[in-house]
Formats: C-alpha cells, sequence, structure tokens
C-alpha cells in the first residue's frame, strides 16, 4: 500500500531501502487504475515517462523520487494542458515547463499524471469541466470542490502523494476542506505563475495539496522563490518552511473574525471550527475576536475583478494562433466567433461575458475602478487585524460537499460560497484548509475544513499553527 504513505513516510522508506521509487509509481498506477474509472481525477498520465524517471531519481535531493499529481492547467513539457476545456483537448500540448515543474524536477521529484478541474479553473465543484466529472472519494454522488477538485480527490482517494493546484477565489483550499486533505495556498508572489494558464493574474497563485501539513511545508520550501520569468514573482528571502513547525501556539494571538462565524453555517462546520478554536486555545494561544468589515463586499468585488481578468486573458484562445478552430469559417469573424463558442463551455462564457461588460466604455468607473478601490479596503482590514494577531482562525465553505448537479443551476448561490475564501486572494495573503472533524450530511459523514490565515509572507506562521491544530486533532 505505497499509495497510501505521505512524502515524509516516502522519504524514510527510501533512506532505509524499504521501497524504491519505481515501486511507489507502481503501486499508484494499481490504484488508478483500480478505481479512478468512479472518481475521475485524472484527465490522463504518461507512466512511461513517471517510470523512467523513477529508475533514474537521485534519492540525495530533498523529493528524490517522490510522485506528484499536477492540475492540469499547468504546463509540463511534452504533455497535455488541456485546461479541462474543449478549446485545448486533443489539440494543444504544452512546448515547455512551467518554472514549478522545473523545480519540482530540480529537487527530485516526479510529475505524475494530469488532475481535473473546473474548466480554466472556473468554479468550485469540477462540473464545469468539459471533459469528465470529478466525485468525491468520500460520497461518490457528491462534489469534490473545485477548481483544484481533480488534485484533491486523488490525494484524498490515495492515488497520489500530493498534487499541485491553483488558487484565485479558494480553489485549492475550498476542495481540500470537501475531500479531506491540506491545501495550502502561499501569498500572492511567493511562488511563480510562468506556465499557469491565466485566469485571473492578480489573483491566481499556484500551492500543494497534501495529507500532512509537514508535506505542505516540504513542497512550499521547494516551489517559493523569485523567478525573472514571472514580473509580480517576489524577490524575497525563502525560509525553510519545516523549521520551526513544532513550535505550537503557545503565546501566540489567533484572531476569530465576527464576519466569518456568524452567517448562515452548516451546524456541524461551525461546532467543528468552534472546536478546534478551544483546542488551540487549550495550548496556550490568545483567541481575539476580531473584525473584517469590507467582508460583505468580498464577494461582489471578486466577481468583478476576476471575470474582468478573465475576459482579457481569454481573449487569446481565438482560433488563430493554438486550440480549436471551428470548421464553420466564412471570415474571420466567423473564425472567432464560432471557434470560442464551440471552444468555451457555459460558466467560461458566463464570465467572458461579465468582465468584457464590466471593463465596457461607460461601465468601467462603474464598476471595475470602483471593485479595485474596495481592493483596497478589503487588504487594510487584513493588514489593520494582523498589527493584532499573529493569525486567523476560520472556516473554509459554509457547507460540505454538496451532491453532483444540485447548485448547478445556481450560479450565484454558487459564487455566493465562496466568501470565506476569497479575501485571502484579493489580499494576495497565505492561508490553509486543514482537515478538522466532518459533518452529517442525509446520513453521510463529511469532511470539514478548517481555514488558517496569515500575514502576507507569513507562511511560516500558518503552517506553524496549522501543524499544531493537526497534532491537537490526532
Amino acid at each position: 500500500m505505497l499509495n497510501t504513505k505521505t512524502i515524509s513516510e516516502l522519504k524514510v522508506g527510501y533512506a532505509s531501502g524499504d521501497f524504491t521509487p519505481l515501486e511507489v509509481v507502481t503501486s499508484l498506477e494499481s490504484a488508478i487504475s483500480t478505481r479512478d474509472g468512479e472518481i475521475g481525477s485524472f484527465l490522463s498520465r504518461n507512466l512511461d515517462a513517471a517510470v523512467a524517471q523513477a529508475e533514474a531519481a537521485d534519492l540525495s535531493l530533498p523529493l528524490g523520487g517522490v510522485p506528484i499529481a499536477i492540475k492540469d492547467n499547468i504546463n509540463v513539457l511534452g504533455e497535455p494542458c488541456t485546461c479541462a476545456s474543449k478549446f485545448l483537448s486533443g489539440s494543444y500540448q504544452s512546448p515547455y515547463n512551467a518554472t514549478v515543474i522545473n523545480k519540482l524536477i530540480a529537487a527530485g521529484a516526479i510529475p505524475f499524471g494530469r488532475a481535473n478541474l473546473d474548466e480554466f479553473a472556473m468554479g468550485s465543484a469540477t462540473e464545469n469541466s468539459a471533459l469528465q466529472v470529478t466525485r468525491n472519494p468520500h460520497d461518490l454522488d457528491r462534489v469534490p470542490g473545485g477548481s483544484s477538485g481533480g488534485s484533491a480527490a486523488c490525494v484524498a482517494a490515495d492515488l497520489a502523494i500530493a498534487s499541485l493546484g491553483s488558487d484565485t477565489g479558494g480553489s485549492i483550499r475550498q476542495p481540500a476542506s470537501h475531500c479531506g486533505v491540506v491545501g495550502f495556498k502561499p501569498s500572492y508572489g511567493r511562488v511563480s505563475r510562468y506556465g499557469l494558464v491565466a485566469f485571473a493574474s492578480s489573483l491566481d497563485q499556484i500551492g500543494p495539496l497534501t495529507k500532512s501539513v509537514t508535506d505542505a511545508a516540504l513542497l512550499t520550501n521547494v516551489l517559493s522563490g523569485h523567478d525573472k520569468m514571472d514580473s509580480t514573482s517576489l524577490d524575497a528571502a525563502v525560509p525553510d518552511y519545516t523549521e520551526g513547525l513544532e513550535a505550537g501556539v503557545k503565546g501566540k494571538k489567533i484572531g476569530v473574525p465576527k464576519e466569518y462565524l456568524s452567517g448562515d453555517l452548516h451546524p456541524d462546520v461551525k461546532a467543528n471550527v468552534e472546536k478546534a478554536i478551544k483546542a488551540l486555545e487549550s495550548e496556550g494561544a490568545e483567541i481575539v475576536e476580531v473584525s473584517l468589515p469590507h467582508t460583505k463586499y468580498c464577494v461582489p468585488t471578486y466577481y468583478i475583478l476576476a471575470p474582468a481578468e478573465a475576459s482579457s486573458n481569454l481573449s487569446r484562445f481565438d482560433g488563430v494562433r493554438y486550440g480549436t478552430r471551428s470548421s464553420e469559417v466564412t471570415d474571420v469573424l466567423s473564425m472567432y466567433e464560432n471557434s470560442r463558442e464551440e471552444g468555451f463551455g457555459p460558466e467560461v462564457k458566463r464570465r467572458i461575458l461579465l468582465g468584457t461588460y464590466v471593463l465596457s466604455s461607460g461601465y468601467y468607473d462603474a464598476y471595475y475602478l470602483k471593485a479595485q478601490k474596495v481592493r483596497t479596503l478589503i487588504m487594510r482590514d487584513f493588514q489593520e487585524v494582523f498589527e493584532q494577531v499573529d493569525a486567523l482562525i476560520a472556516p473554509v465553505a459554509p457547507d460540505p460537499a454538496r451532491k453532483i448537479s444540485a447548485g448547478s443551476e445556481d450560479p450565484l448561490k454558487e459564487y455566493l460560497a465562496d466568501i470565506f475564501t476569497i479575501g485571502a486572494n484579493l489580499a494576495g495573503i497565505p492561508a490553509i484548509s486543514v482537515p478538522c472533524g466532518t459533518a452529517n450530511v442525509d446520513g453521510s459523514d463529511l469532511p470539514v475544513g478548517l481555514q488558517i490565515l496569515g500575514p502576507h509572507l507569513g507562511e511560516q506562521t500558518v503552517l506553524q499553527v496549522a501543524r499544531a491544530w493537526e497534532i491537537l486533532r490526532d
């Protein structure tokens, strides 16, 4: 059962000679072949390449011989990068590696498997994938969350040791919560976005999904750092996130935003979060009620800014340079129109239309410019709170995973459910989801995540608090 192990356990096993990277890759392939037919977490995988890399693995490297699944909007040389869209499926093969992939390979890791997602990372259930449905391993009738639903589901089902996802408004943390794994979004600029297919460039961030907080720290060590290929990448020293991971929370001030626990929460979600707060307090943390007064504006602000950036970023998909080109073409304009009509799914079209509208003449000042100003107020809320406390604690989502198709007819309800995760993206701060008990829904015990947020470049504090909770929970 080598597929069930963590990164830390693989490193120990390799060092002792108990097993080899090839045996781990073989175990994963067997598990995927057996179970992924019902879960649908992977869109493709290159077993031959993974076997070759496993046989040549340098076990002296930080991630030597460790297979990592990759969300299918991150470019890996020679492999498909479909973004779960008809626009790129079967017609695009990546000519280069994303910076994070180069970093993984340099650290000895083995990229293995392309994980499903909502099309172009737009969604929170992985139901917007144009290629297949991904199911929650804890209840196959339910969604895994999104947009990194495949990345979360494969780790939860032990079909991957760990995975990479991307988080624009909660797309790592929410599926991690729904699937019962750890999902970490570092500070904006801490991890290079070069080679990530852009959704909203000022919000997107790559991060790990893992089986433990320690594994998240190990992967963040490798992924972090300045990249000259990404103009938004921060040129700041990167600490060793595994150092001080067991420091605990004694003497730390942890804030509880009153706006996050006063809303319409599932009672079991609220009870689990409150239990975690009390447990951390019993370990010496000082719990402080704080306020983020502009929280109520997070959703409308995000759903103006993110679609506006998407409208611009996705204009490159036009049937000219790469991807789908419609066969129903009479002139250049019909090529653009028909290629985009055939290539994009309903949610992507909805967001492009919304984004184009808020950027259009006569509406730019009323919507886009005003949303940018409100974003500044939201950032100031967090800055002021982190002058009082070391970290914040909150739910990840108001409810556990819903039934498949249960929310697909009401996109507004889906958008509103992002209320607890969007703020971290608008403010550019680090945030993590750590498993925090279960909620009973219709007889199913479904995972619940605890969210911990920290100040900009405060990854070390976030990981320390998360690890302290993980120890208490276990």
